[in-house]
């Protein structure tokens, strides 16, 4: 029987730190929520914001798939396996951490915002060789389409990850509707609205909300405005 999660946009843990703006969907950092640790593999979602010029200093990651999504403005990357880059919206970064890395990131403008998503999932291999990539995205590809920019599979489209996980983004036209279909019986759907309204299996979901679906092969989409736009993540419920 199809279980349906929704997590309202207001119920989100939040931090302020002044130059960062986090909403977080997932328990992380100083928001605890035991009822929301993960979803599947899906073990972060992280909404940010952070002012011009500031950043994340060097830290560590290792064991996780780390996907990061511009939304607004230009983030600066570094990292210990000598990548430098700037990614922007309609690109999207994804880096295997496996047996360990070391980056920053940093908004490379002093005078506007960076908005991106940050996505940790759960990798189905520990202790890989760490890995980066990014790719710039064609935005038209997602116009009254769900475009596939995430996959387990090196020769599929958009970038990929040690997991059994598809990610894909798209942006309606009002009344639009689309049936996405999970690619794997196993799998649950998470989709986080990035912009306006939808039904999604007969739920209402607004901006910024959150819906986990399982047990079921096929979800309906129906956008109630005009350029909603959403990100879903069709990933294993098992945390090996």
């Amino acid at each position: 029987m199809e279980n349906i999660i929704l997590h309202k946009a207001d119920t989100r843990g939040n931090a302020d730190h002044g130059w960062l703006k986090s909403k977080h969907t997932f328990s992380f950092a100083n928001y605890y929520n035991p009822d929301r640790m993960h979803f599947g593999v899906l073990r972060v979602l992280n909404d940010d914001s952070v002012e011009g010029g500031m950043g994340f200093g060097t830290h560590p990651h290792d064991n996780m798939e780390i996907i990061s999504i511009p939304l607004e403005g230009d983030l600066q990357h570094k990292d210990s396996m000598n990548n430098v880059a700037v990614i922007k919206s309609g690109d999207i970064q994804v880096m295997s951490a496996g047996t360990g890395i070391y980056h920053s990131e940093y908004n490379k403008n002093q005078d506007k915002l960076v908005k991106f998503l940050q996505i940790w999932v759960f990798p189905n291999k520990k202790n890989v060789t760490p890995r980066y990539d990014q790719i710039t995205l064609n935005l038209a590809d997602r116009h009254n389409n769900l475009q596939q920019i995430l996959s387990p599979n090196q020769d599929d489209a958009g970038v990929w990850i040690h997991q059994d996980a598809w990610f894909s983004l798209g942006k309606f036209d009002q009344d639009f509707s689309v049936q996405y279909q999970t690619k794997r019986k196993e799998n649950g759907v998470y989709i986080f609205v990035l912009k306006g309204d939808l039904i999604i299996n007969n739920t209402t979901v607004n901006t910024r909300d959150g819906i986990g679906i399982t047990n079921t092969e096929n979800i309906d989409i129906k956008a109630l405005t005009q350029d909603a736009e959403i990100l879903v993540m069709d990933v294993p419920m098992t945390v090996a």
